[in-house]
């Protein structure tokens, strides 16, 4: 539920994640095409959107987030032995799509959607992880406010619309653009809601059973 007075705010920052005192640029929003959010929507994480929304335009910020904050741990039960029916189209094996290190959009049967990496195809199984790319590391962002300011009863409604029209936010994360060579992008619900890496899907939390959107649901879970 959106909140009293919900804000409109732009920020630009670079996120770095940290590991044995080494930061790791990870990816970056520029001043040029900054990172949009509402605030009140779970757009964001909640620390990133409770640490920038009481500063002013043209303040610089360094957030520290840690694991527990962010994305949360690895979980090994998130890596997955799927049976590789489920990733067929009109009886062929999906090879266009579904290959080492492909990162695939799914569906559970509740609807929720999320993204998939595969780490290995065997001869009958797909080997899926379902973490999120973020897992397990502490965040450190770095960046400016380039815009803060009431959010417009339009604006709100917009968000609402889109809220609606995309079956929830899912808990999205921070949340900009980052396209690669390949030009795509994607929105990591329950995550960072940003796109990058040129996959163009949504990542969301997943209950263990999911489609592929191809009509087959073989062992309750597939490719969407």
């Amino acid at each position: 539920m959106e909140k009293e007075n919900n804000k409109f705010i732009a920020v630009a920052y670079k996120l770095y994640s940290l590991a044995d005192g080494k930061e790791t640029l990870i990816e970056e929003a520029p001043a040029d095409r900054p990172f949009v959010f509402i605030t009140g929507f779970g757009i964001t994480l909640d620390a990133f959107e409770n640490g920038v929304e009481d500063l002013p335009k043209g303040e610089q910020f360094t957030l520290n987030i840690e694991c527990e904050e962010a994305y949360g741990e690895r979980l090994d039960e998130r890596v997955l032995d799927l049976n590789k029916e489920i990733f067929t189209i009109n009886g062929h094996f999906d090879h266009d799509n579904i290959y080492k290190d492909a990162v695939v959009p799914l569906q559970n049967e509740d609807g929720n959607r999320f993204m998939g990496r595969v780490l290995d195809v065997t001869e009958d199984t797909v080997k899926m992880d379902l973490n999120h790319p973020l897992a397990g590391l502490d965040l450190l962002f770095k960046g400016e406010i380039v815009e803060n300011r009431e959010a417009t009863n339009e604006e709100v409604q917009q968000m609402l619309n889109h809220i609606s029209g995309e079956g929830g936010c899912g808990g999205c994360g921070c949340g900009h653009n980052h396209g690669d060579e390949e030009g795509g992008g994607h929105e990591h619900g329950g995550c960072c809601g940003h796109e990058h890496h040129g996959d163009g899907h949504e990542h969301g939390h997943h209950g263990g059973c999911c489609s592929h959107g191809n009509g087959h649901h073989g062992g309750g879970c597939g490719h969407h």
